[in-house]
């Protein structure tokens, strides 16, 4: 918190000016930092702020409080329920899914029946489609309008709508005709064709979409709103830059869930149970993926008994491995997220990561090669089963079997760590719950086999 504006604001609330002069310098503060000096004050001082705002502009600060729920809570439900009636359909449902069940209905039944259809109308769709992500601050004209009814239409709405950068244009029947810059309607004549002024070929997405199909064109088009269409192409809201931002933010942080594990985001301050729901069912996909691996190991008792040396260095290659595979697994989910996916582009990925990690087991490869066998010539009598006792050749190649097994465990873990995200989204799973940890047991399997094997097969043992 700012303590100038802390210091500033309080001073206001505690001068001998009318409730007036009190609200008219306070507002010419960021609601922001209205919200901070809010959270701070005692049961009877926010009373009094409260009273000084006024529900509109109440209802702007609330959406910074830290704690919103709080807030509601300390306010009557009558009062509570006339706030949020002054705010956007979507800042009104942000702000009562911070309140419990019980408080929440009692609000709801109090508010009036148009502001609880503008509710209704986005808390209809699922979460994961963007018609959940929309609002109902926008403004519309008609394709009959003329250039000055349309302005005048403009400037009335305005008061309520303060998104009117773009202007939705519709026919009777309420379909999206249109979108009309305001700056193109701000420098029109009077006699101008209205129809010649907006856009008709405008990117839209219709409501039931998914949040993340919808990303990438988003973040493409990178404009300031983009209209919500239903089945019909009926305009039933838009989605702003403040929206696509939150949309963005929550999807990341969904996608960071996955990448842990998780099969969605946790919040800090839910239960036990809920966190231990949500972490299962990937740990015991693991769990499974971990016990082949052990039952897969038990099957080269032979190579570690006439090789004990070679456990040694079995982590290095399972490590690089894991590390190789998660980075391809990283940039393969970046280019799903960031790029339309074509077969082109598949096999571009593809190739280039499979080279990648060949150059890069070729290179590490090398290096191994030289230290093992340094380790190999140098170690001192005793160190490992039967050191002393190795032959050049088998010096030799035991550091060609970590070398090997690098280059071949690094090209095969570049290639699962591309192809395996390709297969989930092929399968309409969301690539990102091939996660790190998931990709990690993988490779750890794929790797060890390659270990394992090229010992087996260099030094002749038998299984």
């Amino acid at each position: 918190m700012d303590k100038k504006y802390f210091d500033e604001i309080m001073a206001i609330l505690d001068s001998n000016l009318s409730s007036a002069e009190k609200r008219e310098k306070i507002l010419q503060y960021h609601e922001n930092d209205i919200a901070d000096v809010m959270d701070e004050l005692d049961a009877d001082k926010r009373k009094e702020l409260f009273e000084i705002l006024g529900n509109e502009a109440l209802g702007e600060v609330l959406l910074y409080a830290d704690d919103i729920g709080d807030v509601v809570d300390d306010l009557p439900p009558e009062k509570a329920a006339d706030i949020i009636e002054t705010m956007d359909a979507d800042d009104a449902i942000d702000v009562l899914q911070e309140l419990d069940e019980e408080s929440r209905d009692e609000i709801v039944s109090l508010m009036e029946k148009e502001a609880k259809e503008d509710i209704q109308a986005i808390t209809k769709y699922d979460e994961d489609m963007i018609g959940s992500r929309m609002t109902n601050n926008y403004i519309t004209i008609l394709n009959t309008d003329t250039v000055k009814s349309a302005m005048r239409k403009v400037v009335k709405e305005a008061a309520e709508n303060d998104n009117v950068t773009n202007i939705y244009v519709l026919d009777k029947e309420d379909v999206l005709v249109g979108v009309l810059e305001l700056r193109a309607l701000i420098i029109a004549r009077d006699g101008d064709d209205l129809s010649k002024l907006f856009k008709t070929n405008y990117p839209s997405f219709e409501a039931t979409e998914s949040v993340e199909d919808c990303l990438p064109k988003l973040k493409e088009y990178g404009m300031d709103s983009y209209p919500i269409l239903d089945e019909n192409k009926k305009l039933v809201g838009v989605i702003t830059s403040d929206d696509i931002i939150e949309a963005l933010d929550l999807e990341s942080g969904d996608d960071y869930a996955k990448l842990a594990g998780l099969t969605e985001e946790e919040d800090l301050d839910e239960s036990v149970f809920q966190s231990v729901k949500k972490r299962i069912p990937w740990l015991i996909i693991l769990l499974v993926l971990g016990l082949v691996q052990s039952i897969s190991m038990s099957g080269f008792e032979a190579v570690v008994a006439t090789l004990p040396i070679i456990v040694f260095f079995q982590t290095l290659v399972l490590d690089m491995a894991g590390n190789t595979g998660t980075q391809s697994l990283a940039v393969t989910i970046r280019m799903i997220s960031t790029n339309e996916v074509t077969k082109k582009e598949v096999l571009k990925t593809i190739f280039k990561e499979v080279r990648v990690g060949f150059f890069n087991g070729i290179l590490l490869g090398t290096i191994a090669f030289g230290v093992v066998l340094l380790y190999l010539f140098l170690a001192n009598k005793g160190v490992g089963a039967g050191l002393n006792n190795f032959e050049i050749v088998d010096a030799v190649k035991g550091s060609s079997i970590v070398a090997a097994a690098l280059i071949t465990a690094m090209t095969v873990s570049s290639f699962i760590g591309t192809v395996v995200p390709m297969i989930f989204l092929k399968l309409k799973i969301d690539p990102a719950v091939a996660s790190g940890p998931f990709i990690t047991t993988i490779n750890d399997i794929t790797a060890m086999l390659i270990y394992y094997g090229l010992a087996a097969i260099l030094f002749n043992i038998v299984f």
